[in-house]
């Protein structure tokens, strides 16, 4: 069974989602939320959450668990992506 690599409205391959492994938070925006525990680990989803919620955390960011997991398996480096996104 063939498979489809190309959009049949523009003629070129779909474009794949961005994997986002960086989630900002503070000055009162929160990229992720206290619902996002399994991706942010608990201590990221909290300050997500604290600042969504407007408690005074100081500005920061949270590298996702995913890049934990990619580390370990991919011979303990980081996806390329990462360094565009910090």
């Amino acid at each position: 069974m063939p498979t489809k690599t190309k959009s049949k409205k523009s003629g070129k391959s779909p474009a794949r989602k961005a994997v986002k492994y960086v989630y900002s938070f503070g000055n009162g925006k929160a990229d992720g939320n206290g619902k996002m525990k399994s991706l942010l680990g608990g201590k990221g989803a909290n300050l997500a959450e604290m600042t969504r919620i407007r408690l005074p955390v100081p500005p920061g960011f949270t590298i996702t668990t995913e890049v934990c997991t990619y580390f370990y398996d991919h011979n303990r480096t980081y996806p390329a992506a990462l360094d565009r996104q910090i």
